[in-house]
């Protein structure tokens, strides 16, 4: 990973997860149930780079369900509540 890149999982914004669990935005803005093209929908709304892995969560490994590298600068917690914002729940 190069500087000023961050990476997401899809667990950091699923709201049936417990912080413990790997959720890392607030319930209130957490998605049910997001995937993948949920994150990459959500980075083409804000404009920004990124490309999806094959990778998976080191405590979601039985999920394989990817992530995605974005070109970010910022703190990971200000993107990930951009991404949310834009996923809130609604697909």
């Amino acid at each position: 990973m190069a500087h000023g890149e961050r990476i997401l999982y899809p667990c950091y914004f699923n709201a049936a997860y417990t912080r413990a669990e790997g959720r890392r935005v607030p319930r209130s803005l957490s998605a049910k149930a997001p995937v993948l093209a949920d994150i990459e929908r959500a980075l083409d709304k804000l404009g920004l780079k990124y490309r999806a892995e094959e990778h998976h969560n080191p405590g979601h490994l039985i999920r394989r369900e990817g992530r995605v590298v974005v070109e970010w600068t910022e703190s990971k917690e200000a993107l990930m509540k951009k991404v949310a914002q834009r996923i809130g729940g609604k697909r």
